[in-house]
């Protein structure tokens, strides 16, 4: 090529070299863009620029952000200081071209960077940079996470630290194998994570960590810890059972890491003795025959696994048979026979109510209760291979049964009555209650025991307890008894009063209706008080004519001692039944002491009655007057004259006398003539005259 060939093709290039510049002066466009690599790698403590260049404008206005977050802005050539963020400026500069540079860069910096141009009336130019600062990797240390690698963990960690570096790419491998992420191996951050671990992961597991700078490789070696598994057992010789007297040997297999630890234990006692773990019996007893347990220890996981073998040894039942009767549903009877403890277990019959029933150790046996079960025993039969042998039953319906009563004060203020009904059946009765026609619930007021023999009624008020007529009815399969309680407020059935030989101390003593609600007794006295001490420590003895209450027991009492008594003196006892605060009829009075006189009631009786029966006296005097007051002026106006005759013949004594011819202790008729006279009639003697034989006296009253 010729130089002038040369210089017309430089000189093309140049033209069009400046046609564009002259074709973007026309357009005014701003173009920033990178000088170097957009994505930049730095060593921690190094300088490194971030270089940029524009075109298109002169001076503009730049902005560079870090993350999005502006750190440094300026106006080139504005002949000021660029502004850079306070905690930016030992390591930001913004270089005369618009680059930004890091002076000892440090791993905080690690970051995206965006420097934005502009220029009014131009549009924004922008570029982005990613800047990435590593550290050298040192001391690596790669250790599990959790410790000890168990079987069966659902995730086991392995990690790597170090005191510094920064990791870009880390690599995991198995015995010399790359592990990739699948479902048993999960690479995360500084770790790996195995999933599901098992004996087969033992082994050398290493990590590689490398970045732009440098590459370190730690290793680490893990051991899983398994077992032990389920024991097999083998007894030799194997039988299905041994007689007393053999001997046998019971020996185990199993798989773990580390290898485990054997014990035997035979019910609730540890066996020791046995070398290499091998249980050896020799003359076996009956009393050996069971179940043997073999278990198995890690000793590093504390894991343990057992497994158990039963040696039968044939025995003769413990004790005798036992049988009982139930019922079921108030409708069947369930006959039960039991001889358990056997080797093997006796079996068990009732001949006579099923031919085809049996059971092992234990029988059951449901019947429909009938009237010929009741009374009837049942005998059941216990064949074992060492002794035969029975036991026998009787059902029988509820017996005739007394309810009982019993009366307290619950910590409310309450009064509780419980009601009692057991009657003697076989099985046992349940019992059923009802207030009336209805039937009573575990509802206020009421609670039924949970053997439904009690019933407690609660309330404050003692005659609510009156208004009520209750029940019970003791029923099983074979019948029913039912009796009735009605409840009777507070009384006393008999007391009786017990002194001792001085005389100073007494002991009363009472009953009260079974029935009765009672919740407690006042005790009270009459007579003379009991010694007592005043202010001044003299002694004083008072009186009373009333009752007055001297001391007060609970309701469960039946006696009470009355102490520092008289014996000189008389004393009046009674007590008064109580229901809280409702008092009933006082019990029969009680006397102690030396025979009294007149009582007071007694003294006021005479002082009534003497002027009453004056006054009877006197009434019953002038009653008689009148009487015969009365009678003699009847007699005056109803006088007949009588002839003189007769006059002397009555008068006149003679020696007849009809009347004394009278005997056998009979009297004389009264004198009715005499009666009619008039006292100066009575006065004057009459002459004597004798009537004849056939004259007859008649005398007109």
């Amino acid at each position: 090529m010729t130089w002038p060939d040369a210089f017309g093709r430089l000189s093309t290039v140049f033209l069009a070299i400046l046609l564009r510049f002259t074709f973007q002066g026309a357009y005014c466009q701003l173009v920033v863009s990178p000088a170097g690599p957009t994505l930049v790698n730095a060593l921690a403590g190094r300088n490194v620029t971030l270089a940029v260049s524009f075109s298109g404008a002169t001076d503009p206005m730049v902005v560079w952000s870090m993350a999005g977050l502006p750190v440094v802005t300026w106006a080139i050539n504005s002949g000021t200081a660029p502004g850079i963020a306070a905690s930016r400026e030992k390591v930001l500069r913004l270089e005369p071209d618009g680059s930004l540079s890091f002076v000892n860069v440090t791993l905080e910096y690690t970051s995206n960077y965006t420097i934005k141009m502009t220029k009014v009336g131009l549009k924004t130019s922008s570029t982005t940079f990613t800047l990435n600062v590593f550290d050298m990797i040192q001391d690596v240390i790669l250790k599990a996470q959790s410790g000890s690698a168990l079987e069966g963990s659902d995730r086991f960690a392995l990690q790597y630290s170090m005191p510094q570096g920064v990791v870009e790419r880390q690599t995991w491998a198995f015995s010399g194998a790359e592990i990739k992420s699948n479902s048993r191996y999960l690479v995360e951050e500084r770790g790996l994570v195995i999933l599901g671990l098992n004996r087969s992961d033992t082994g050398r597991y290493t990590v590689l960590l490398t970045n732009p700078f440098s590459s370190v490789t730690a290793d680490t070696n893990v051991t899983v810890l398994y077992g032990p598994d389920e024991p097999i057992l083998e007894a030799r010789p194997a039988r299905p059972f041994y007689l007393k007297g053999d001997s046998l040997s019971v020996s185990w297999q199993a798989d773990g890491f580390p290898p485990p630890t054997v014990e035997w234990v035979f019910g609730s006692q540890t066996l020791s003795d046995f070398p290499e773990g091998v249980l050896n019996l020799t003359n076996v007893q009956t009393s050996q025959g069971g179940v043997y347990t073999c278990k198995l220890l890690n000793g590093e996981t504390s894991a343990n696994s057992q497994k158990s073998i039963v040696i039968n040894v044939y025995e003769r039942p413990s004790g005798d048979p036992t049988c009982s009767v139930q019922s079921v549903n108030n409708v069947d009877l369930q006959y039960l026979c039991r001889w358990s403890w056997g080797s093997p277990q006796a079996q068990l019959s009732f001949p006579a109510l099923s031919n085809t029933s049996s059971g092992a150790g234990n029988l059951s046996l449901t019947v429909t209760a009938s009237r010929n079960l009741d009374g009837k025993t049942v005998t059941c039969v216990a064949d074992h291979p060492v002794e035969l042998n029975n036991c026998s039953i009787t059902a029988g319906s509820p017996r005739m049964f007394l309810p009982a009563v019993r009366t307290t004060v619950d910590s409310d203020g309450k009064i509780v009555v419980t009601i009692r009904c057991v009657s003697e059946a076989s099985p046992q009765a349940v019992v059923s209650w009802y207030n009336g026609s209805e039937a009573v619930t575990s509802t206020t007021p009421y609670q039924i025991s949970r053997d439904t023999t009690q019933l407690q009624i609660r309330d404050y008020n003692v005659s609510n307890f009156l208004l009520q007529n209750y029940a019970c009815i003791c029923r099983n399969s074979l019948g029913s008894q039912r009796r009735e309680i009605q409840l009777r407020g507070p009384s006393i059935s008999d007391s009786s009063l017990f002194a001792n030989h001085n005389g100073t101390i007494v002991t009363l003593t009472w009953e009260i209706p079974p029935t009765s609600i009672v919740t407690g007794f006042d005790i009270q006295m009459k007579g003379p008080h009991s010694l007592s001490r005043n202010r001044n420590g003299t002694q004083t003895r008072g009186s009373s004519n009333r009752f007055h209450t001297i001391q007060r027991k609970p309701g469960a009492a039946r006696s009470a001692d009355i102490f520092n008594l008289d014996p000189k003196l008389r004393y009046s006892f009674r007590v008064v039944p109580k229901a809280r605060m409702t008092e009933g009829q006082p019990s029969e009075v009680q006397r102690i002491g030396p025979g009294e006189g007149l009582s007071g009631s007694a003294i006021a009786g005479l002082a009534a009655g003497i002027p009453c029966g004056l006054l009877f006296l006197v009434l019953l005097g002038g009653f008689i007057y009148f009487c015969v007051y009365f009678n003699k002026n009847k007699s005056r106006q109803a006088r007949y004259p009588k002839s003189r005759a007769v006059e002397k013949a009555v008068t006149t004594p003679t020696e007849m006398t009809p009347h004394n011819l009278l005997t056998g202790g009979l009297k004389s008729p009264p004198d009715y003539n005499g009666l009619l006279q008039t006292p100066s009639e009575r006065s004057v003697a009459l002459p004597a005259f004798v009537p004849p034989p056939p004259v007859r006296t008649a005398t007109t009253v």
